[in-house]
């Protein structure tokens, strides 16, 4: 699946899971013998070329394939 994150609309970062060291179903299971993980829990993985400052205003827009996009404003 494709993941993308954008910057007032500008592209910022572009991948796909798949360039994952570990699958997401491994990290899942590696993470669940540690914690009980429930809907809606976040697992950060790392990031993608691109990581750059926002600033007040600015609006991040992420996205994974085939599901909703999530935007937020930088207060």
């Amino acid at each position: 699946a494709g993941i993308w994150l954008q910057v007032n609309g500008e592209d910022h970062q572009r991948s796909d899971i798949r360039h994952l060291i570990w699958s997401v179903n491994e990290t899942i299971s590696y993470l669940s013998g540690f914690f009980e993980l429930q809907p809606g829990d976040l697992i950060f993985t790392g990031t993608p070329e691109g990581v750059g400052a926002v600033v007040k205003g600015d609006v991040i827009t992420g996205n994974v394939d085939g599901l909703t996009p999530i935007a937020v404003r930088v207060v």
